[in-house]
């Protein structure tokens, strides 16, 4: 098997309940080396469970998972130094101050004293945090506190990385800081992430796979593109001409389902926008209607988290 095909973390119908509550049912998911894995789904959905459970915090019910061809339960020690976890509520020892906390979880690491002074310089640094090395974490903001949290998780260069919500609480400058240094991990250093977040905007940004979780099960599951073509149904496609249709816009509209926003452009539905596109700009030229854009409307991944979590129990769920 290539680098490129490794399987860096595996899960298979991995189960956990808690006293009479299923929490997670039959979960199964796979990242390759590199691949960013977003797993969505409302609140109590058991998206923290299934990381809890993969960085060995918690022992699956039924079922097992592997890190980097490790068993979860039975290798944890191993595995520690070879994943970096956030979870959702960050312990912080308020009373250190930024560098005796990085230290600490440093040297908890493995990390050379030299080492682990170059790390935190270097990652403070990229977080735009290092004037702020010698205060005392009290001192700190919550947004301040989450990218802290977030540093120590990458400190030791981990090869897999389990973030539970990593830009909660930051200010939108602070969150662009945190996705360009996961997209840094994860497009030159071939990491592979699990990312919990609420945020669709930045799962589509970030992920090459989804994975939506609803009652504790995998409900739905693709690339954005493959979810939306799977779960919005045809491609809408969107036609802008140069000057007003007039007349010609009935006879399109006898062609298409067509919805018209005045009479200089117009959307329609393509079963196949490569094969029904080229007949439509030959007849358009025919009628001399001068096209200036034919493009495909962009469809949001929060239209296909929408569609799965508002389904009624039972379909699809």
């Amino acid at each position: 098997m290539s680098q490129a095909d490794q399987i860096m973390i595996e899960a298979e119908r991995l189960h956990k309940t808690f006293g009479n509550f299923v929490a997670v049912r039959d979960v199964s998911l796979r990242v390759k080396a590199g691949g960013v894995l977003a797993l969505l789904g409302p609140n109590g959905a058991g998206k923290t469970t299934t990381v809890r459970m993969l960085s060995g915090i918690l022992v699956p019910t039924s079922g097992r998972a592997q890190i980097a061809g490790l068993d979860v339960v039975t290798r944890a020690a191993e595995i520690r130094s070879r994943v970096g976890v956030l979870s959702e509520l960050p312990g912080l020892y308020l009373r250190s101050t930024a560098r005796e906390y990085l230290d600490f979880f440093g040297s908890v690491y493995g990390l050379s004293k030299a080492d682990r002074r170059a790390r935190l310089i270097d990652l403070m640094t990229q977080f735009e945090m290092s004037d702020v090395l010698d205060r005392r974490l009290n001192e700190f903001s919550k947004g301040m506190k989450q990218k802290l949290a977030l540093i120590r998780t990458m400190l030791h260069d981990p090869e897999v990385l389990l973030l539970d919500e990593p830009t909660s609480a930051m200010d939108p400058q602070s969150a662009r800081l945190v996705h360009d240094a996961l997209l840094q991990l994860h497009v030159q250093h071939r990491r592979s992430i699990v990312l919990c977040t609420h945020n669709l905007v930045e799962a589509e940004m970030m992920a090459d796979h989804i994975a939506i979780i609803r009652r504790g099960q995998i409900v739905a599951e693709g690339s954005p593109a493959e979810l939306k073509a799977q779960l919005l149904g045809k491609p809408l496609m969107e036609v802008r001409f140069a000057e007003p249709l007039n007349g010609t816009l009935s006879a399109l509209r006898e062609r298409l389902d067509v919805e018209s926003h005045g009479n200089t452009w117009v959307r329609y539905w393509s079963n196949d926008p490569a094969g029904d596109n080229p007949p439509l700009l030959h007849w358009l030229s025919e009628q001399k209607v001068d096209v200036v854009t034919l493009s495909e409307v962009p469809r949001s991944l929060e239209e296909v988290y929408l569609r799965v979590v508002e389904q009624p129990i039972g379909q699809g769920s």
